[in-house]
């Protein structure tokens, strides 16, 4: 009897290639649907010879996404943006393209939906990304009434944008400026997520709504000074007011606009100075990862083996403190 098939939409990005290789690892045959299938090469090792193969599809484009799905067993949605620029919307990514999912895999007869949201996601959100989302959610229900719908907190893991973009600015700046340093998040661990994803698409968990955060909920300050910790760096961490901030992405999302996305805001947008006034937690009440059979993993068992880069010495960092321990 021929293995299953999974097809995982954005299976090459942060969250999706874990959901790939642990989807792998349970004997199914995957289908990683991107719009780049030459620069997801990457995940062909995740199995066997021709277990795990990149294919060509774009969530915009109808046939394209049938394509990906016909004869899948379960489908997962991982596909999601951060910025918009004149190419990728929220609206068309996250809620349009979320909705064709859904649609083509109740029309070609999937078993399971997984849909890949956030915590957060609110229609009546002043956030872009955040009402989007929840657009996106409504739509995948509407379409497919036994999905299942994951809403993570902040992910963390070796290919992250949260700690890794921070790190790397204490490498070059005395001062890391911090917007909503008082906002409270719970950050979840990658292969948590993944986990959760795989058990929902074999149908190791019941479907419906969860919301995925860590064993503890932190301020922004809080994993920004365990961050420095770990890259053992002294640096100052400076508050900075919603209004200021306000001012200064409403600048920097001009500059893109004017020079039509030759100059990308990749600091701080409008709508994230939007989100940041808000807390990313668990709500009382919501199903969880433990609910999934998971127990979260926590920020600081982990980021400290993939932060070790942006340390003084990097690598070498242990080396020479217990070299200077032995002069001593």
């Amino acid at each position: 009897m021929a293995p299953p098939i999974v097809t995982i939409f954005g299976g090459s990005g942060f969250v999706g290639r874990y959901v790939a290789r642990r989807m792998a690892r349970r004997g199914w045959r995957v289908r990683v649907a991107v719009r780049r299938p030459n620069e997801a090469i990457f995940v062909r090792p995740y199995g066997e010879v021709g277990q795990v193969e990149p294919i060509l599809a774009n969530i915009r484009d109808e046939a394209s996404t049938r394509r990906a799905i016909e004869g899948a067993t379960a489908v997962i949605n991982c596909v999601g943006i951060l910025y918009q620029n004149r190419r990728q919307r929220f609206e068309a990514v996250q809620a349009d393209g979320a909705a064709r999912i859904a649609r083509l895999a109740a029309e070609c007869g999937a078993a399971r939906l997984v849909h890949v949201s956030a915590i957060g996601a609110d229609p009546e959100s002043d956030s872009a990304y955040a009402r989007t989302k929840a657009a996106g959610e409504a739509a995948v229900a509407a379409a497919f009434p036994d999905a299942t719908i994951l809403r993570p907190s902040v992910v963390f893991g070796r290919e992250d944008q949260f700690f890794n973009r921070f790190a790397a600015m204490a490498r070059f700046t005395l001062v890391l400026p911090l917007v909503g340093a008082g906002t409270r998040f719970q950050p979840v661990y990658v292969d948590d997520v993944a986990e959760a994803a795989c058990r929902a698409a074999v149908g190791d968990a019941a479907p419906g709504l969860y919301e995925l955060g860590g064993p503890r909920v932190y301020t922004f300050r809080e994993l920004i000074e365990i961050l420095l910790k770990k890259v053992r760096r002294r640096r100052l961490v400076l508050p900075i007011p919603f209004f200021a901030a306000k001012i200064v992405a409403g600048l920097l999302d001009a500059v893109q606009a004017v020079t039509f996305g030759l100059v990308p805001n990749r600091q701080i947008t409008s709508d994230q100075v939007k989100l940041l006034r808000v807390d990313n937690v668990v709500s009382d009440g919501a199903r969880t990862l433990e609910d999934m059979g998971v127990s979260p993993t926590s920020v600081e068992s982990v980021i400290g083996d993939y932060l070790y880069s942006y340390r003084p010495n990097g690598q070498f960092d242990a080396i020479m403190e217990s070299a200077e321990r032995l002069k001593t």
